[in-house]
Parts: structure tokens; sequence; C-alpha cells
């Protein structure tokens, strides 16, 4: 008499919410770059609470309504980048309809916007170094500048790495010849950086825009 034993069913492909080596060395590391960015934190209440007077001179040359666009923008681009992660997630690289539909996204198409977006962050950004410049506020020009430039300077080449990050997603993503999880993963992990990137830029902003 043979017995006949059922195998459980595998899916076809491997889960992309399974914890793996690459995100939680990732969020490990994006641990480490918190505390550091921590650390600038510190600095500036520390600065700012020995030259009270200094500060509030300072901060009245800075444009709120200016750098209040440009957070809507930076902001707006977690929002594409995570259209393009469910994209990635679907295994889908590139659109599958008209460019207007964006239903059909894919996410090299969600993540050269979020590029787009990003870009437009660091040159407005500059424009206004330019401006505050001109205004007399610059790294060397007392402990407001050095304060300032640093916390927003160190932020910004972080906003410049993610979108060397992107390129460097988008390009891999056009010589696959196949899209799949190895993939998939990559730009998953470089979501995480960017959306931290994005938090860090928030908390930057209410305290150097707002808390006066």
């Amino acid at each position: 008499m043979t017995t006949a034993t059922h195998a459980p069913s595998t899916p076809a492909h491997p889960t992309l919410n399974r914890p793996n080596m690459v995100s939680v060395g990732t969020v490990v590391w994006l641990s480490s770059e918190l505390m550091f960015f921590a650390a600038l934190f510190a600095m500036y209440f520390t600065l700012r609470s020995t030259s009270s007077d200094l500060w509030a001179m300072e901060t009245e040359k800075l444009n709120v309504p200016f750098a209040f666009v440009n957070t809507v923008i930076l902001v707006s681009s977690s929002f594409t980048c995570q259209a393009g992660v469910f994209a990635a997630e679907r295994l889908q690289a590139r659109r599958t309809g008209g460019l207007l539909k964006l239903s059909r996204w894919g996410m090299t198409e969600w993540f050269l916007l979020t590029f787009v977006l990003g870009a437009i962050f660091v040159s407005v950004q500059a424009y206004e170094y330019a401006m505050l410049v001109s205004e007399g506020v610059s790294l060397s020009s007392n402990s407001y500048g050095s304060a300032f430039y640093l916390t927003t300077g160190f932020h910004g080449l972080h906003v410049a790495g993610g979108l060397i990050a992107f390129l460097f997603i988008i390009g891999r993503a056009y010589a696959a010849k196949r899209f799949g999880h190895f993939e998939a993963t990559s730009a998953i992990v470089t979501s995480y950086y960017w959306h931290f990137v994005d938090v860090v830029w928030i908390a930057l902003f209410v305290i150097i825009y707002f808390l006066k």
C-alpha cells in the first residue's frame, strides 16, 4: 500500500517583505547617521543658547516662505519615491502604458521624477545660500553662519548622495536583462535612505526657520 505525501506549495517568487541583510545593514547605518545629525542639532542649540541676540538678528534674513516651498518639493519627492517602491515590489521596472497614465508607471519613471524633485531642492538651496552670502551670512561670518551652513550643508550633501543612488538604481534597471528581486531590493533600501533625509530636513526646517 502506497501513501502520497502532500508537499506544501511554495510561492513562485520569494517575498520582498522578509528582512534581509541588505535592509538590516541599511537601517543600522541610518541609525549612525541619525546620531550624526543629532550632534549637529546639539551644536546648533548650544551656539544659539550662547548667542541669542545674534540669532535674533541673523534669522530675520531667512526667507521662510521660500524655504517652505522648497520643503514641500522635497517632501513630495518621498511620495514619488514610495510609488517607485510599490512598482519595484511588483517587479515592474518601466511603464506599461502612456506617459500620462501614472497608474501604469514603473519604478524608473517614479524614481526619475524623484530625482528631478531632489535636484530642484538642491538647486533652490544653493540659490538661497547665494542670497544669504550677499546679505553677509557666510560660513565664517559668525557662529550663526557656521551653524546654519554646517547643518543644512551636510544635509544637502546627503541629498546629493541620494540623487547619485537614484541614478545608479535607474541605470541598473535599464542594464538588467530581467528586473528581479535583487534589483527591487536595491530600490527599496534606497528609499529608506531618501525617506530618512526627508525626515531630517523637516526637523531642520522647523528648528532653523520657525524656532528662531
